[in-house]
């Protein structure tokens, strides 16, 4: 299913965030795992755009949607990542409708936007065909996420939820409970009245709500609020939680049997058995 198709319902899609490993089975893996789209990030990872044109191969390979969050609202940063085959794009603190639609004009070919005309590129697998069609087909792929993660973008996401072409809001939770003053209070009435009004705006104008979340407690909690992009933890904390969770596990285990390899008969070794067939004296 593609990201636009997903948007357009409000079942649940469950994603991956991938901040470190773009791999080249980066995508399979993900896919297997049973993912229906992943998030790429180009804000806090590092990655340059030729790291993203050769990540969404990897994702296209394994047919995972991936929507590639940009680091600014700037035409250089949303046109790139689209023109690099981004099926989604995401952008940071989105404050008000004016801002979503210039963004708009950024992600959409002519006339939805003013997105500067390049065909038989990554974004169009290469391929030819006539150009009303293709600048149609890449404006009705093209998949909008804006991120509310400020006061004011929780303000206005009724009018910003109202512009034609944004597809998604997207509570940046992190930042947003910092705007609102309270960081990383989670549980506190302003920050829980925020994504009330968040998805209140997504209700109201038939669009889809997602955030990230960290465990599968906090993932349940939102889709009961109404939330129905969830993105599961990142590959850094999840790789980082497996492996610490292994290796705790192997250590308790082997404190409970004795500090020596054998556990508490290494302590009191029996004599060595000989070989079959030989004696001990030869």
């Amino acid at each position: 299913m593609t990201l636009k198709a997903m948007a357009g319902t409000r079942t649940l899609k469950v994603g991956h965030f991938v901040v470190e490993f773009a791999t080249p089975g980066i995508g399979h893996i993900l896919a297997n795992a049973g993912c229906d789209f992943v998030l790429f990030d180009c804000e806090h990872s590092g990655f340059g755009f030729e790291t993203v044109k050769t990540a969404m191969r990897y994702f296209e390979a394994a047919r995972l949607p991936a929507i590639v969050r940009v680091p600014s609202k700037e035409y250089h940063h949303i046109a790139r990542a689209a023109d690099m085959g981004a099926e989604g794009i995401m952008l940071p603190m989105v404050d008000d409708a004016a801002q979503a639609r210039a963004i708009l004009d950024c992600l959409k070919y002519t006339p939805a936007g003013r997105r500067g005309v390049a065909l038989g590129i990554a974004h169009d697998a290469y391929s030819g065909g006539p150009v009303l069609d293709k600048l149609a087909r890449a404006n009705a792929r093209t998949t909008l996420f804006c991120q509310i993660e400020t006061a004011a973008g929780v303000d206005n996401a009724f009018a910003i939820a109202a512009v034609e072409g944004v597809d998604c809001l997207w509570v940046g939770h992190f930042d947003l409970s910092a705007s609102l003053g309270i960081p990383g209070e989670f549980e506190h009435p302003k920050f829980l009245a925020a994504i009330e009004r968040v998805v209140a705006a997504c209700r109201q104008h038939g669009k889809a709500c997602g955030r990230l979340v960290p465990d599968v407690a906090t993932g349940i909690d939102y889709w009961r609020r109404g939330f129905d992009f969830l993105c599961y933890s990142g590959d850094v904390w999840a790789l980082g939680a497996a492996v610490k969770a292994g290796v705790d596990g192997i250590r308790a285990g082997v404190e409970k049997l004795g500090a020596e390899p054998g556990g508490a008969a290494a302590a009191n070794p029996a004599e060595p058995r000989a070989p079959r067939g030989k004696s001990r004296r030869s």
